[in-house]
């Protein structure tokens, strides 16, 4: 597999600007006094994993598309090229949700009243940020073909998917018949 530095840039570029994007909005929300980090919905030993583990499989991609001889297997160019649009989308909708959110924007359940967001992305998704994060393991996975990082995908996916259900319960309470009627008109993930 040839890999070109635009490529590689690009395969990089996404997650750091991400992160960038996420803890830099942390700092500007501290300097306003609002708390970024939420509580963890579900338990934090297996939260916490599951939130550094994104991380690691990006890393893991990154590395790949420098050329790190992390595939078992060679990776077929089918594969490679639909890992790379779904790096693509995913990031997208990371962006897009995060910035979408704004201000009720939290790692975790919010500590204090938030507002619901229905507009933008989240009219077509309730959850278009994990629906990101689930897009770019999956592509991580196809990029590489590594067993560990498809172990590590479905730990991400299947842990998110607990945080999802438990976020929704928070929400309903939260907001009532405001997120009801919200869950009737827009599905959970697409």
């Amino acid at each position: 597999m040839q890999f070109s530095l635009i490529e590689s840039l690009l395969v990089t570029a996404l997650p750091v600007l991400f992160l960038i994007v996420l803890f830099g909005g942390g700092a500007l929300f501290r300097r306003r006094e609002i708390d970024m980090d939420g509580t963890p919905p579900i338990d934090k030993r297996i939260y916490l994993p599951a939130k550094y583990s994104i991380v690691v499989l990006w890393a893991a991609t990154a590395a790949r598309s420098w050329g790190a001889g992390i595939s078992p297997v060679r990776v077929p160019e089918p594969s490679r090229w639909i890992a790379l649009a779904l790096w693509v989308f995913g990031f997208g909708l990371l962006f897009a949700g995060r910035i979408g959110l704004g201000a009720s924007f939290r790692i975790g359940s919010p500590l204090e009243k938030t507002g619901l967001r229905t507009s933008g992305l989240f009219r077509f998704s309730r959850n278009p940020m994990y629906l990101g994060i689930y897009s770019t393991v999956l592509a991580s996975f196809l990029y590489t073909l590594n067993p560990i990082v498809l172990a590590l995908a479905i730990f991400v996916v299947a842990v998110h998917h607990r945080i999802v259900v438990a976020e929704e319960r928070y929400l309903s309470g939260a907001f009532g018949d405001e997120y009801a009627d919200y869950c009737c008109r827009v599905r959970r993930y697409i």
